[in-house]
Order: structure tokens, then sequence, then C-alpha cells
């Protein structure tokens, strides 16, 4: 593939092989490492913002620079201290934080507690994100180096909320001298510090050496855009690339042939689904969009199209996550959906449209869907485009229907329950259905705002059988997670949501 880039080390002209390949040697341990990794992922960022660039190629990215009070242990699950090195809970609405002194931004600045008031509250009152953290009634400082964070009702998930990116800590005094700085030229606390963004290209990051765990193994990061899975596998084959993420089933068996490079891959916290717009006619008609959802035949999708690698969706959160209940994914019968669809006075079927980003697998799931509705009499026209236009697009409501990805990245359905289903939710949160549904509310505030398993659990089974009739989202399939990497990469742990970190990555020269 084309070499773009060039940059300058220790005052020479490094060639752009070198560049792709990682310049120039470090030492540690006994072994040789390149001084740079470089991953291949099918989209750009959509916003260096931790607050606003919540879709997973933007996260694969920030997730470097930024830390968050606590995170989660990516091989035990278990909650660990980050910016927060401990905390105590008050009572079941109150929790006190600890911060760490000493830790700095990249700007050289240090972290107190103002910066997490700050940052929190910034996240309760943004839009894309605000999901996560506006259990949150008010933060307070109590010190600078200690916070208290109470919240509106008891909130189990609370902590593991914490944890996910969108809830970063960002420097307060940057922000309010520049309240778009962060979309461009972001500052956090994080292993790496941001260097260059070449849209659609590349993202540069060189590691932060006064990072409060010790610097990275790596000293600098590469981000490349490679849209199509096959040129991904392609750039790993011919050593352009160290790590290619979200790679087509047929490219996973490309990657498990090649003694050179190594598969890692899992089952995934992910569904993907088509949301109706539901202020759209026709799907403003529960008969409609019943009738979508039993013309399309889910395991004839995972057959063909991903070989084999997924799993039949019948709820719009996967297996694995606490709160998932099943009720059997809609079968696939052409005749119903046309029974359904003459009940709704469409006899003759009608014209739509669905969405879909520029994702080669995602377009042959859409196209094979295309398909299908045309043998029951919908004629689906399929649009492809570039993600951050299909995002900013669909939160705007512009369209019939869209496949969507949404991964439930604290493992507790309150996370996709609330920001995919929830009437508050509509828009940039993730409610693109524009559900408003007072009983899919009231259940959901219910599994939200319980302590009590049992409650949670009722509350989220009779949710899922209610929100399998209603068909507002027609899930398709739990998919696995995978990537692959050459085998000179060392230390590199697959994340089931699919935001890998590497500052504890090395690759062999």
């Amino acid at each position: 593939m084309k070499k773009r880039i060039l940059f300058m080390l220790a005052g020479m002209l490094v060639s752009a092989m070198i560049f792709a390949s990682g310049g120039n040697d470090t030492r540690s341990g006994g072994g040789t490492y390149k001084d740079t990794i470089t991953w291949g992922q099918g989209a750009d960022v959509t916003s260096f913002d931790p607050h606003i660039g919540k879709e997973t190629p933007a996260v694969q990215v920030t997730n470097h620079i930024f830390d968050t009070l606590v995170e989660i242990d990516g091989v035990t699950n278990e909650l660990k201290p980050q910016i927060a090195e401990r905390w105590e809970q008050l009572s079941p609405t109150s929790y006190r934080f600890f911060i760490r002194r000493g830790i700095k931004f990249h700007d050289g600045t240090e972290l107190t507690a103002e910066d997490v008031k700050f940052s929190l509250d910034r996240a309760i009152n943004t839009a894309a994100v605000a999901y996560i953290v506006d259990f949150i009634s008010d933060v307070r400082v109590e010190n600078p180096y200690q916070v208290l964070v109470n919240t509106h009702a008891p909130y189990g998930p609370g902590l593991r909320n914490l944890a996910v990116p969108f809830a970063a800590i960002v420097p307060k005094a940057y922000v309010q001298a520049n309240p778009d700085g962060l979309l461009q030229k972001p500052i956090g606390s994080g292993p790496y510090k941001f260097v260059s963004w070449n849209q659609s290209d590349s993202v540069r990051l060189e590691a932060f050496a006064d990072y409060y765990a010790g610097p990275a193994k790596t000293k600098n990061l590469v981000m490349k855009v490679i849209p199509e899975a096959s040129q991904r596998t392609i750039a790993l084959e011919t050593g352009e690339i160290d790590l290619a993420y979200d790679l087509t089933t047929n490219d996973t068996k490309i990657v498990e042939a090649n003694r050179n490079l190594t598969l890692f891959k899992a089952p995934s916290l992910t569904c993907f689904y088509i949301s109706l717009n539901m202020r759209k006619a026709p799907y403003d008609n529960k008969l409609v969009r019943q009738a979508v959802s039993h013309a399309i035949d889910r395991q004839l999708i995972i057959d063909t199209v991903l070989s084999g690698a997924g799993q039949s969706a019948d709820a719009i959160i996967a297996p694995a996550v606490y709160g998932y209940y099943a009720t059997g994914a809609d079968k696939y019968d052409p005749a119903l959906s046309k029974r359904l669809l003459a009940q709704a006075g469409y006899p003759n079927g009608f014209s739509t449209s669905i969405w879909v980003n520029n994702n080669q697998e995602r377009v042959e799931v859409c196209q094979a869907v295309v398909e299908m509705l045309r043998e029951v009499g919908i004629n689906a026209r399929l649009e492809v485009m570039e993600f951050g236009a299909f995002i900013q697009r669909s939160t705007a409501g512009e369209h019939d229907m869209g496949y969507f990805g949404w991964v439930t990245s604290t493992k507790d359905a309150d996370y996709t329950y609330y920001s995919l289903e929830h009437s508050s939710q509509q828009g940039a949160a993730g409610n693109r259905s524009f559900v408003a549904d007072p009983q899919v509310d009231r259940l959901v505030e219910q599994g939200r705002t319980s302590v009590e398993a049992s409650v949670r659990e009722a509350a989220y089974k009779e949710l899922a059988v209610y929100l399998a009739d209603l068909s507002n989202n027609i899930n398709i399939v739990y998919t696995q997670i995978n990537a692959g990497g050459n085998n000179k990469v060392e230390n590199f742990i697959l994340d089931p949501i699919g935001y890998h970190k590497l500052e504890n990555v090395q690759v062999r020269r």
C-alpha cells in the first residue's frame, strides 16, 4: 500500500517504509523492540473530545489520551483505581473519591479535584454522553484531592459507568480557555499525548513521560485509517501495520492461515440492529415494524455474509450482559410479513431507504437485507456513507432505517436500554428509533434506579418481552470481536468491548 507519511527522527528524514514499520529500535528486558506501534482501523476519529467522540473508532484512539476515575481490568473484569487512588461508599447515594497526588495533564498542569468536578459536570451536560453520568445529582470538591459524588437515587452500575471512556477527566483550565480545543487538539492525562492528525488518514501519539503509572512501553502509536478490511489484512501481511482491528470473516481465515500472524477473537458485547425511525411513516406503525423483522433471515446472513461467526439476536443486549433475557429471535416468515403489511395498509409494500456506514461487512449485511425486504414488497434503497456523516445525519433523524452496532460497554443492561430506548435519549445519545413509550420509560427507570438484583432482573425481563413486540429496533446479530496481529506483537489483550489499549504492548524487531 501507498506510504503517505514522512517524519523526522534524530534530525534525519526517515523513509515512509520505516515509518510504517516502526522506526528505530528500543531495547527492553534484553530484547529489541520497535519504537512505534501502527494499527489499522476501519474509520477515522469522529472527535477527540471524549465527551463527544463516543464511537468506537474515536475511543480506540482517545482512550490512550485520557484517563477516568476508575478503570476495569482487561483480564479480571474487576474495577481498579486510576485517577482515583481509592474510593469509599458513604451511603447508597454517595461516594467519596480520593484523587492521586501529582497526576499531570499533557500540558504540565496538575490534575485536581476541580478538574474532576468540571469533567463530570461537563459530561452530564453533553447530550452525546450524558446517559453515562446523569445518575449523578452533584459533585462537590472537598479539598484539592477529594471529591464527593452524590446520585439522584441508588444506582448499581455507577462505578462501572465512571470507568467508561466517555467519563474521562479533562483539564478544566484548557477547556474553559478554548471550549472547542479538545475536538482537534486534545490534552489529557493518559499514557499517550496527541501529536498530529492527518484527517481521514492517520493519527500520531507519543508516550507521555510524566504519566503517573510510568511511561508506556512503546514510544509512539500510529493509527491508520483503512476502511476496507481486506486492505487492513494486506497491510498486516506486508508489515505496514502491526495490528488490524475488526476483520471480516474471510480475512480472519487469511490471518489464521499465515504462520507469521496471530488472530485474536472473542464473543463481543455488541449487537447489530436496524433502527426504524418511528418519527416517519410507515415506521410509526407497529405492524410495519414487525413485518420488517419477519422478512429478515438472520441465520442466512450469519451463515453467508458472516461465515457462521455470530448468533441471531433477540434482545438488543448480548447474552453476556447483566439483565439479558432471551425472548427468541423473530422467525423468518415472509408470508407472515406480507400479511402484516396488508393489515397495516400496505398490501403492495412501499419504498424506503436503509443507511449504513462504509464498513464492508456491514454493507454486505444490508445488501442481503435489501434483497429479503424486496421479497415481501418493500423496495429499500441502500445508501452507504462515511461513518462521521452517518452518525451526524442519523442523529438528526434524517434516516428511514439505519444499520447500527452498539456495544454494552459496562456489561450492564442499563447502559444500552437507557441510551437506546428511553425517550430522553433521542438522537445523539443513541435512541435513533426515536421511540417515546411510557411503558418502556417506566421499565428502564425501574431497572436503572433499583439496587435489588431481583427487581432489576424482573424489570429487564418485562422490558425485553415488551420491546420484542414493539419492534422499534430489529435486532440482527451478536458478533465476535477480532484483531489480527503480527506474531512479534507482545502483551496485546483483546478487549471484548473494542477499546484495545496499547500502553503495555511491544513489537519485537
